[in-house]
């Protein structure tokens, strides 16, 4: 089989990790669609609510203004807009005025919010178990788990 050759382009992107970054992208696009597949099967909702009543759960108050959840789940401002807009449709969140900036809202969680987070985190355990954590050594794990967590602290950084 021939070997795939990515160009040395500014940066100097080697081989391996050229490997490495096409295995990252590949494995998370088809262990997030089983993942998708597995909720739409259980008539849940689809990952990224699940994501955004995560980050408003563990919040003070069970709340953050939009733009900190946006940063938080990493969404553009339109897109995160447009998917608060859905979530607070299904009564799964509420927008808040911040009585502070009257040009500023909180996303705040709802008891229906937190209850359809508790109905999905079953589903989504069961899919990172079985599509990616069992083809794991703990070892690996620990690797893969402190390589990616430097590449997204330098990427927040920057």
């Amino acid at each position: 089989m021939e070997e795939k050759v990515y160009a040395d382009v500014a940066g100097g992107l080697d081989q391996g990790r050229a490997a490495a970054w096409r295995a990252l992208i590949t494995s998370n696009a088809l262990v997030l669609e089983k993942i998708e597949r597995a909720l739409a099967e259980a008539e849940l909702p689809p990952l990224g609510w699940y994501d955004v009543l995560l980050e408003l759960s563990g919040a003070p108050d069970g709340r953050l203004r939009m733009h900190e959840l946006a940063r938080a789940v990493v969404l553009s401002r339109s897109g995160l807009t447009r998917l608060v807009d859905r979530l607070e449709g299904a009564g799964l969140l509420r927008r808040e005025p911040d009585p502070a900036d009257r040009r500023g809202s909180y996303a705040a969680i709802t008891e229906d919010g937190r209850a359809t987070l508790r109905r999905m985190w079953p589903v989504y355990a069961a899919g990172i178990a079985g599509h990616f954590g069992e083809h794991l050594t703990d070892e690996e794990a620990r690797v893969v788990a402190g390589a990616l967590g430097r590449v997204a602290g330098a990427a927040r950084s920057r």
